[in-house]
């Protein structure tokens, strides 16, 4: 088990989220998925919480019961080392669609092909070819 882990806080969407984060990665799944009921703080249905695997890093996400007036911001990133062009292409196009792309995949003096986006959560990815 990870000491710490990486926790990503949605407004209703963490299932959405969970399921195409894992559709993504190699050699990830959802650990466990907690719902919401009628009796909770959250709206019924909604994720109360997912522990999912991508790869070796295992996230924890929510939806928040309670409006925030914040999301995510590009400050906190996952950082993804891609071992293929054939990789990083797949991940930035499916990561940076409804997305915004913050740096396109290109070479940049201290990588030959990276990328950085905030996909259609606002999570943020750097994606860098090793």
């Amino acid at each position: 088990m990870q000491k710490i882990t990486t926790f990503l806080m949605f407004d209703g969407r963490a299932e959405e989220a969970v399921t195409f984060y894992t559709s993504l990665f190699d050699d990830s799944e959802t650990l466990s998925l907690t719902r919401q009921d009628e009796n909770g703080p959250g709206t019924a249905g909604t994720v109360m919480e997912a522990a999912i695997r991508l790869g070796d890093l295992e996230l924890i996400c929510i939806d928040s019961p309670v409006k925030h007036d914040f999301t995510f911001t590009p400050a906190i990133s996952l950082y993804v080392q891609c071992e293929s062009e054939e990789e990083i292409d797949h991940l930035f196009g499916e990561l940076s669609r409804e997305g915004a792309v913050l740096m396109p995949l290109e070479s940049y003096g201290f990588s030959r092909r990276f990328g950085w986006l905030s996909d259609r959560f606002g999570v943020s990815w750097q994606l860098n070819l090793a």
